[in-house]
């Protein structure tokens, strides 16, 4: 395989607790993988005067892969440069149940799917302003007749779906599934949207999905209303197995999902482009328990496990899925979230003994 680079972007507040203890894990397996720490954040600011210096950049740039930890606010220039630099539209966001999870479904066993996010477009795009710059278009509510301009004083924010960004989504999803069936998954993709309220950007992504599946039918395919999507989602969690949706959706119910599991502690995420790729837990950076050491590592390690895979190492990472399941199992050492009281660095040291 020779040796993979992989740039670590520890991130902000309690992240990095999660981060360390994993690469830490990760180095003990001697993998041959080189590990690169550029500046980043409030340390680069003191020493560059910039939050995201060159040499990180060119760090990313030439290395195979990121893993990064999560952002309020420092890391943020970098997430935007992985996520918009890197064209990377497919937020890859599995939710699997194992036993010992903390899950608050009577029956979560045998849960396990994949929320696909759409994740350049939609609201994301982060383009609006206020309502006064819409007068001189002219704009009108098609449902009231009146000028959108005239309802101000507001703001408002742009709503883009693009015909080729949801079919190259769309495709990876149908794709996702097919893989996942060889795995012995049901190979089956949902789509859900908001399409008989917002005919034109929903509508768009939900003509394009059902376009796309066709070109695949092989793959079981259905489609909901967002609405019905979310009650599904709680009462009937074993039903998904690919559900792609555009990104605002996409990170509202991956959330939802980390809930059925048992916890946003519990989830890890990739970012796939056509030529690059970053691994990021869903969780955000938990300021409210940064310094405690007690942040759950179980999405940054699932999200390190799917790192290793994009790597060429899928028999390294099924092990340390599998050495997180024992750990589990056994309960002995888990963290609050999961109602235990073990610290970040004894749940690792457990996976690794396991390991």
């Amino acid at each position: 395989m020779g040796t993979k680079r992989v740039v670590v972007i520890e991130g902000d507040d309690a992240a990095p607790e999660a981060v360390r203890p994993t690469v830490a894990l990760l180095k003990q397996l001697n993998l041959e993988i080189e590990w690169l720490h550029p500046p980043f954040g409030n340390d680069a600011m003191a020493r560059y005067g910039t939050l995201f210096p060159d040499e990180t950049r060119e760090a990313i740039d030439t290395a195979d892969t990121t893993l990064f930890g999560a952002s309020s606010g420092s890391a943020a220039p970098v997430i935007q440069y992985l996520r918009w630099g890197k064209d990377t539209y497919a937020n890859v966001r599995p939710a699997r149940w194992i036993p010992g999870c903390k899950s608050p479904l009577a029956n979560p066993e045998g849960i396990d799917f994949i929320i696909l996010r759409e994740n350049l477009e939609d609201l994301a795009i982060g383009s609006g302003g206020d309502l006064e710059l819409l007068r001189p278009i002219e704009l009108h509510s098609w449902r009231t007749g009146k000028a959108i301009a005239d309802m101000g004083p507001g703001q408002f924010s742009l709503k883009v779906i693009t015909e080729a960004g949801t079919e190259r989504i769309a495709r990876f999803a149908f794709e996702l599934a097919r893989q996942r069936r060889d795995e012995g998954k049901p190979g089956k993709v949902t789509c859900a949207t908001k399409h008989n309220l917002i005919p034109e950007a929903d509508g768009l992504f939900r003509d394009v999905t059902i376009r796309v599946a066709a070109s695949y039918p092989d793959v079981t395919f259905d489609t909901f209303i967002i609405d019905d999507f979310a009650r599904r989602l709680i009462a009937e969690p074993h039903a998904f197995d690919v559900v792609v949706l555009p990104s605002l959706y996409g990170d509202i119910f991956s959330d939802a999902a980390g809930g059925v599991i048992g916890g946003l502690g519990l989830c890890p995420s990739g970012v796939y482009g056509d030529h690059y790729a970053y691994f990021e837990p869903i969780h955000g950076s938990a300021p409210d328990i940064m310094g405690k050491h007690v942040i759950n590592p179980t999405a940054t390690l699932r999200t390190a496990g799917m790192m290793l895979t994009y790597l060429g190492l899928p028999e390294v990472a099924q092990r340390l899925e599998q050495a997180i399941e024992r750990v589990y199992a056994d309960g002995q050492s888990l963290t609050p979230d999961q109602g235990g009281t073990a610290s970040t660095q004894q749940f690792c040291d457990a996976v690794a003994d396991y390991l």
